[in-house]
């Protein structure tokens, strides 16, 4: 990144991608505000035991200053606030992050879309797309008061894999694929004022959620392989966060307008590793090993 620190806004930090994204802007000095719903006094839905508390804790251990804003991003009153806070402390904002989601919980592996329960339906859509309208509405005319503001909207999939792929079902696939558009539309409408937007996508994600279902930790993650050998190819939530880094330092970062950009791909580009070194290309994987149904084997793909 640039001489000056930056500050940001990571909508959705309280764990995932979220979370390694704020640490890891932390890393460069940046102030990051966090928020999401759960703090140490009151739980989200997801009832999880990560706070945005402890993310901001993360931010300031890494070097940066991490602030902690319990915020509901389906309600404007809410988001207005947090953005006329971020104005009156920082006067500026520098990086915008819409990585809310919470519907981990919600979507269906294999009820199709008359099968699916409507109500539950209808909110995976207001927690994945509402929010991330409500959030740019509010802090876009405090990033685009200075040219260079970066907005990344992260998501599931690159736009060339998610057009040919169906997503698991009708309201997952609806709310990844539209992601993608909303970064793709706040490019075009940014571009005159200097500002860059970006849909950005990890891999194969070794979020807290993920490494629960597979029964294990950080530590020990490759004991899941023998459950899903292709899970080799996974990547920790740092990586992404490291690619939005690498985004928000770039004095060329306009290239990438409007542009759909996965960890993978942007660590080619820059050349910065996961925390253990390697370098993991899971699009590329996903495509040329899995989908294709070939033996699991990373060599040449991190």
């Amino acid at each position: 990144m640039s001489e000056e620190t930056k500050v940001a806004l990571v909508a959705g930090a309280t764990r995932g991608a979220g979370r390694g994204i704020a640490v890891e802007l932390g890393a460069t000095g940046a102030t990051v505000y966090v928020t999401g719903r759960s703090t140490r006094e009151r739980r989200s839905e997801m009832d999880r035991p990560e706070t945005i508390e402890e993310t901001a804790e993360m931010v300031t251990a890494a070097g940066g200053r991490g602030i902690p804003v319990r915020v509901d991003h389906l309600e404007p009153e809410q988001v207005e606030a947090l953005v006329e806070r971020i104005d009156r402390e920082q006067g500026r904002l520098d990086v915008l992050v819409n990585d809310i989601w919470g519907g981990e919980l919600l979507f269906s592996w294999t009820d199709r879309l008359w099968e699916h329960s409507l109500e539950t339906g209808l909110r995976i859509l207001r927690l994945a797309i509402d929010t991330h309208i409500i959030t740019s509405h509010y802090a876009l005319p405090l990033l685009i008061r200075r040219p260079g503001g970066l907005v990344v909207e992260v998501t599931d999939g690159t736009a060339d894999y998610n057009a040919g792929k169906y997503r698991v079902s009708f309201f997952y696939d609806l709310a990844k694929t539209s992601v993608t558009r909303m970064a793709f539309a706040q490019a075009e409408e940014l571009a005159p004022f200097g500002g860059t937007a970006v849909s950005l996508t990890p891999g194969w994600l070794r979020s807290e959620i993920m490494l629960d279902n597979f029964g294990v930790t950080e530590a020990d993650w490759r004991d899941a392989l023998a459950a899903q050998p292709h899970f080799a190819i996974s990547e920790t939530p740092f990586y992404t966060g490291r690619a939005v880094v690498a985004l928000a330092g770039d004095p060329e970062v306009s290239r990438w307008n409007g542009r759909s950009l996965s960890s993978g791909g942007l660590a080619q580009e820059y050349g910065f590793t996961d925390v253990d070194g390697s370098r993991p290309d899971a699009w590329r994987y996903v495509v040329e090993v899995q989908d294709a149904g070939r033996p699991a084997d990373v060599t040449g793909y991190r």
